[in-house]
């Protein structure tokens, strides 16, 4: 029996699909839920994996689209052959004794005489290799011979001076004039063609034209401003290091930052709802509850999968939530409704390096947090000069609906939260 492998329906708005690659070869046997393939589509990349054991037959190469439910192989569940039986083990021969061997002279070999080669001189140095460009290509004008020039450079290097006071003391037509090369060697006047300037194309992949196309419509179809602060760290790093262990053993899952800023997020957006609004053609939809969006970075572009309902978990729930997804991209086991329906995007660039950086709005959504580095640096605390971690944070958002004043109260709040997290856990 031939069993039929479709691309699967991952949604109604995405109609085609590119096979990325092929985790077997054409004839291979496979098992039951073994991984065959991956497939991207413009929003996610899925796995797809075997729906019964047997024989693979490949009806579409790696790199090709292919429409949503297109036949790209068969499984041979009949011919599925079976495990080769286990060699038997080697029976054991006695073998006669080996004749005593009497020892024999070593013939050490002799090598032959070479013929006697006359002594060569030896080459001069290359004064190319000691001359400056500038000076090579005044010597290729003139043509002039540079060992009749005595260099006054480091280590009688010959300088372009040396050469312009060669010229003015030489008449023109001197043997030192004469087309020659420099010590045996030509010079031409004509310069080095370039190496060739090699280039490399390939297609986009459907993500990054998704995630180019968003990011456009983003640029083009809001009013986008960013307003920055920054904010101490010292008393978050605190909690977390005392509480990082308990927490893992009871949880089994590490205490991070994120779920710190997530919370601190949804306490500014219940006192600024426009931030965690819409527009939508000539009305403003509010949300009344908060599904956190978490971009996460991956070889193929950057997805954002989102949290439901985040303001009702717990900083253990968020936190294995985080974890779930980033298993699941690893995998190749994110789906299309993982990334709908947010309200709010969080995007950690500290986490490569950066120190400060403008996010730009996941469209439609009205606003973006951008977290950063936390980097050590002197600041005044009390009057007096300390040094503290600290971390640059960003606020994009869609001016057309949120202020200038609110924006700018929207990170001072998620400052003052993050600068006593003990306000998060009173819900105060």
């Amino acid at each position: 029996m031939k069993l039929e492998i479709k691309i699967p329906s991952v949604g109604e708005s995405v109609q085609e699909a590119v096979l990325v690659e092929w985790y077997k070869k054409d004839g291979d046997n496979v098992r039951k839920d073994e991984p065959l393939f991956v497939v991207e589509t413009d929003k996610v990349t899925l796995e797809i994996v075997a729906e019964a054991s047997g024989v693979l037959k490949i009806l579409i190469s790696e790199g090709e689209t292919v429409g949503i439910g297109a036949v790209v192989g068969t499984l041979d569940t009949e011919a599925a052959p079976a495990p080769p039986p286990e060699p038997e083990p080697p029976k054991e021969e006695k073998m006669p004794p080996a004749p005593p061997v009497e020892p024999k002279e070593t013939a050490v070999p002799v090598a032959e005489e070479a013929p006697e080669e006359a002594p060569m001189e030896p080459e001069p140095p290359d004064v190319r290799q000691v001359l400056s460009p500038a000076v090579r290509r005044l010597v290729a004008e003139r043509n002039i011979d540079v060992t009749a020039i005595a260099g006054t450079g480091p280590g009688n290097r010959i300088t372009k001076g040396d050469v312009l006071v060669y010229l003015e003391q030489t008449p023109t037509g001197a043997p030192g004039m004469k087309d020659v090369g420099v010590v045996g060697r030509e010079i031409s006047a004509q310069p080095t063609p370039p190496p060739a300037e090699d280039v490399t194309r390939k297609p986009m992949s459907p993500i990054r034209q998704r995630i180019a196309s968003r990011l456009l419509e983003a640029k083009q179809n809001t009013a986008m401003l960013t307003t920055f602060n920054e904010i101490d760290m010292s008393r978050t790093m605190a909690m977390r290091a005392l509480f990082k262990e308990p927490f893992k053993e009871k949880y089994g899952v590490s205490l991070g930052f994120m779920s710190f800023f997530i919370k601190a997020s949804i306490e500014a957006l219940k006192e600024f709802p426009e931030i965690n609004a819409f527009v939508e053609g000539n009305e403003i939809v509010f949300h009344n509850y908060h599904h956190i969006g978490i971009a996460i970075g991956t070889g193929r572009g950057l997805v954002v999968p989102v949290i439901r309902h985040a303001d009702v978990l717990s900083s253990a729930e968020l936190e294995k939530a985080i974890v779930d997804y980033v298993d699941k991209i690893k995998n190749n086991r994110l789906e299309l409704a993982d990334l709908e329906g947010g309200t709010f995007t969080i995007t950690n660039g500290g986490v490569f390096g950066s120190l400060l950086s403008t996010p730009i709005l996941n469209t439609p959504q009205s606003g973006i947090l951008g977290m950063h580095k936390i980097e050590k640096r002197p600041v005044v605390v009390d009057d007096e000069i300390q040094i503290r971690s600290m971390m640059y944070v960003a606020l994009s958002y869609d001016h057309r609906i949120v202020d200038g004043r609110e924006a700018v109260r929207f990170l001072v709040k998620i400052k003052e939260c993050i600068e006593n997290p003990e306000l998060i856990m009173m819900e105060i």
